[in-house]
């Protein structure tokens, strides 16, 4: 299985990933999900996910925030935004993919059968 956490500061998005997950045999198992970067640090820190899904703008700070405050990481980052300007820097963060909201759900299983 893969660890993943969902960090997004919108309830309907979080929802929507999960349905996502669920909607094909996947390997993932959603760990926890984060609405603030803050809670998203702490629970990183405990369960060591494989898998973050990661909104860009989260309240008053943004998915890059996070990552940085985190230093060295080991898992994949795969953004979750409405915000098409934030792709170039995404991938200077090794980011595994930026998946447009809301989510193709094709581009979705597309990127984890990968």
């Amino acid at each position: 299985m893969i660890k993943t956490l969902i960090v997004d500061d919108e309830q309907h998005c979080i929802d929507s990933i999960i349905k996502l997950t669920e909607s094909f045999d996947s390997n993932l198992e959603i760990v926890a999900t984060c609405s603030t970067v803050d809670d998203a640090l702490a629970k990183t820190k405990t369960l060591q996910p494989d898998l973050v899904f990661l909104d860009i703008e989260i309240h008053n700070k943004t998915g890059f925030d996070y990552l940085e405050n985190l230093g060295d990481y080991n898992f994949n980052v795969i953004f979750t935004t409405a915000f098409n300007d934030y792709a170039i820097k995404a991938f200077k963060y090794s980011a595994m993919d930026y998946l447009l909201k809301p989510i193709d759900k094709d581009d979705f299983i597309k990127q984890l059968k990968d």
